[in-house]
């Protein structure tokens, strides 16, 4: 299988989507995006569906469960740990059957999967003892290189069922404060240092490599760390454009300079309260590329286009209104994005 996989004028999801029917789903996103469509993640199904107890179905050789406050780490399997797998089973069963009623067997097609990356895992997760993972570097590692080689064989997995290509997504919405050192404690008597951004980009990358595929980090915070995705491997960032200041405009230049792709998040995550048309959800891509001095056929070449966030929140007429807007987005800069 090639590892040619480019996301320049692509359309796909962030990840999270309503409701909590695996097939209807995977019935609508490959619908609605041919091109690049994504294992969708349904958190309405409660614990070992969210973000946090995805990953504990995905982790080679650690283990979660949930105590009072969080996700924490246990000796045994426990029974979150069992839904989550149960969960991500029928989410695969279910891609795989709305691919072959597409009629995508066959066809060389690239599909998306989503994970929470190691620095926010480790930030969300505790110890047995009750601390963040994050405060202990050795535990650090260990979560990297477990996630790296669970999603190495997560994707595998969907390659052999679906036989497309895999793009592996890193979500990292608290990237930013790990940097920062803004987290709180589990108690008064702990406190959260903020890392490096060396020892940070190590830990990214451990799972970044470990995968073993084509990735992307995705991070919908504010204050992108832009210097630290750029040295790292990930063939595209994933950002929401509302979130950006002045102050992050250079650091988005170097990423394009790098020859990095821009996975850029422009439509509302939930319904707005007016509505838009495409040209208006276009302008802040175009606004960002003219800017920063990089010709408009920057969005044909190195931009791809999401919602702002997953659209777990959204209700079921928004979510696919917002995929519709996407494509609608993705087709003027492709098409003609002089003329935006």
């Amino acid at each position: 299988m090639t590892q040619d996989i480019s996301l320049a004028g692509a359309v796909t999801g962030v990840g999270s989507w309503p409701g909590a029917d695996p097939r209807e789903a995977a019935t609508v996103v490959l619908g609605e995006l041919g091109r690049l469509p994504h294992l969708v993640e349904l958190p309405a199904r409660g614990l070992g569906a969210d973000m946090i107890g995805r990953a504990s179905a995905l982790l080679v050789d650690l283990q979660l469960d949930v105590s009072t406050s969080a996700y924490r780490v246990v000796q045994r399997r426990g029974s979150v740990a069992k839904r989550a797998t149960d969960f991500l089973n029928q989410d695969l069963d279910a891609l795989e059957e709305a691919w072959e009623s597409a009629g995508l067997v066959g066809a060389d097609h690239v599909v998306k999967v989503q994970s929470v990356g190691p620095l926010t895992l480790a930030a969300e997760v505790e110890l047995g003892t009750g601390r963040r993972v994050l405060t202990d570097p050795g535990a650090v590692r260990d979560f990297a290189e477990s996630l790296g080689e669970g999603l190495a064989r997560h994707a595998a997995e969907v390659t052999r069922r679906v036989g497309a290509q895999v793009l592996i997504q890193f979500d990292e919405p608290r990237l930013p404060a790990v940097l920062a050192g803004t987290l709180s404690g589990r108690s008064r008597l702990e406190t959260v240092r903020a890392m490096p951004e060396p020892e940070a980009l190590a830990v990214l990358e451990a799972a970044l490599a470990g995968s073993g595929g084509v990735t992307m980090v995705h991070c919908c915070s504010a204050d992108l760390p832009t210097d630290l995705l750029r040295r790292s491997s990930a063939r595209a960032v994933g950002l929401d454009v509302s979130q950006l200041s002045p102050s992050d405009l250079d650091g988005i230049g170097e990423l394009l300079d790098a020859g990095k792709e821009l996975v850029l998040g422009l439509i509302p995550a939930t319904a707005p309260a007016v509505p838009a048309t495409w040209r208006d959800l276009t302008r802040p891509a175009v606004t960002l590329i003219d800017r920063l001095g990089f010709p408009r056929t920057t969005l044909r070449t190195q931009v791809a286009v999401t919602p702002a966030c997953g659209l777990a929140g959204a209700d079921a007429s928004w979510s696919r209104d917002a995929l519709k807007l996407c494509a609608e987005v993705s087709s003027a800069f492709t098409d003609d994005p002089e003329s935006l």
